[in-house]
């Protein structure tokens, strides 16, 4: 059983996050040959203030 985790910054639309979610579970059906159903995919989602870059907050910018 595949399972596929994405880390982000919050902010992203419902029909966004669908159809990644969609693109992903096409993609690793197709390469690794598993059934859709056994798939599973974990989506994070952090505040900005979480998240640095080169030493500086995301949300600082």
């Amino acid at each position: 059983m595949p399972v596929v985790t994405i880390t982000m910054a919050r902010g992203r639309s419902y029909e966004q996050k669908k159809q990644l979610s969609e693109e992903i579970a096409r993609s690793v059906t197709s390469v690794l040959g598993v059934p859709v159903e056994r798939l599973t995919i974990l989506i994070h989602e952090l505040d900005k203030e979480n998240i640095a870059l080169s030493g500086k907050l995301l949300s600082e910018g």
